[in-house]
């Protein structure tokens, strides 16, 4: 993938979400919701503070994120559907 984001923004692409429930019923693809779970693909360099210096992201390339439901920019980037969102849009990374 050649796109680097800018400032602090994070390029996540959805993890899959769930076939079935826990009681072993099969969700159909229209009745599923978007998962809210993703791995990094590409971290901007960061933001700037009031006095300019640069603000590295926590996050990093290969970690795996919760987001908000209505989080990020839908994508379309060498044929793989992504989001663009802001670290902020980020609630935390997995393991």
């Amino acid at each position: 993938m050649k796109f680097r984001p800018l400032h602090d923004r994070v390029v996540v692409r959805r993890l899959d979400g769930e076939e079935k429930t826990k009681g072993g019923i099969i969700i159909p693809d229209t009745a599923k919701e978007k998962p809210q779970e993703g791995e990094v693909i590409a971290v901007g360099p960061g933001g700037r503070d009031e006095a300019g210096k640069l603000t590295p992201l926590d996050v990093k390339k290969g970690d795996r994120v919760l987001f908000g439901k209505w989080s990020g920019t839908e994508v379309k980037i060498d044929g793989q559907d992504l989001l663009i969102m802001k670290e902020s849009d980020v609630m935390g990374v997995i393991g």
